[in-house]
């Protein structure tokens, strides 16, 4: 098991440290500056990530050594998150909506009132696959840690829905699932838990929903778009693979559901192949890095360290601390 989390953790900076040569790019100048496979090859000593991985690194510590109750996780990551928007490093194009609710939260605001309450960017599920790493955890555990570092800077409920699956998806990989498996497991995932909305770690945040006439209501609103966007991958993977940009049918990736299922394609489309499958999900017309990072995570979880090049793993930015956290969770130091 060991071996599939640090193929996660490393395959998600990998895929980050590759998209993030192309997130601003179009599809067209991807292809001209590195063919239509995308980028195949870490470059830079070390190879520098993102935000994206910043910000898993920010989670991961923050659920890492201590007992998950919402009191203690909702300090640490506010702590984390703070932390991460005032370091110098934090210099890598990062998001609107989490600097946003970073100030709001570095100033003492209740989380509730700092998250961008109308905000389903991304930002939310691109540092979400630890949450599914993290030995010991229940489902019901994941679900709520992985909405929670969600919600406090993306507060719509597809964010919470969708960043809730991307850890979901992580941890059933790391099961032993099959990668082709995933989608089912997914719309199962999001059919049983539609209308659960978890009051014990999201509090009244559904009350700033403007239309939300429940938690019920507001919980079913980002299951039912989750349901929705795994339908395009269906229909997307149930067609030839074209080999162009796959945001042409998963979307864009720049909201939390679209960088799910278009990540999941890249997956798909190059399960026996991962880096194939990262090249790929960097070569896309939106959110590269994020595409890329969720679907190395998806990838190094379901083939563990043998899908990356042996040579990569002292070739990454921050390559200690993600050693030092796949070594812990190899333990079963939680």
């Amino acid at each position: 098991m060991v071996d599939r989390v640090a193929g996660a953790l490393f395959g998600s900076a990998y895929g980050d440290a590759l998209g993030r040569t192309t997130e601003f790019l179009s599809y067209a100048e991807i292809v001209a500056r590195y063919g239509p496979g995308g980028p195949r090859e870490l470059t830079g000593s070390p190879a520098l990530v993102t935000d994206d991985t910043q910000m898993a690194l920010a989670v991961a510590w923050a659920v890492h050594g201590v007992r998950p109750d919402p009191a203690t996780l909702e300090r640490r990551l506010r702590e984390r998150f703070v932390a991460w928007a005032n370091s110098p490093d934090n210099n890598r194009a990062p998001g609107a909506t989490c600097m946003t609710a970073c100030r709001e939260l570095a100033l003492g605001t209740p989380w509730q009132l700092a998250t961008v309450a109308d905000s389903k960017g991304c930002g939310a599920n691109m540092r979400a696959a630890p949450v599914g790493l993290v030995p010991g955890y229940d489902l019901d555990t994941l679900a709520g840690v992985a909405q929670l570092q969600a919600a406090l800077t993306h507060g719509h409920p597809t964010a919470l829905a969708a960043s809730e699956l991307t850890a979901y998806g992580v941890w059933a990989l790391r099961q032993g699932a099959a990668l082709t498996d995933l989608p089912a497991l997914l719309r199962d995932r999001c059919r049983e838990q539609r209308e659960r909305y978890r009051a014990e770690w999201l509090g009244d945040l559904w009350r700033r929903r403007p239309g939300a006439a429940s938690p019920e209501a507001f919980a079913a609103e980002g299951w039912d778009e989750c349901l929705a966007v795994l339908d395009r991958l269906d229909a997307a993977l149930a067609a030839p693979d074209d080999g162009g940009d796959p945001c042409l049918t998963t979307g864009e990736g720049w909201i939390a559901e679209e960088a799910l299922a278009t990540a999941l394609q890249c997956a798909l489309r190059h399960r026996d192949d991962p880096v194939a499958g990262l090249a790929r999900a960097a070569a896309t017309g939106g959110d590269s890095d994020s595409i890329a990072c969720i679907t190395g995570a998806f990838l190094g979880a379901a083939h563990g360290m043998a899908a990356w090049p042996a040579e990569w793993a002292d070739r990454i930015e921050y390559a200690d601390q993600l050693a030092a956290l796949a070594g812990a969770w190899r333990d079963g130091r939680a």
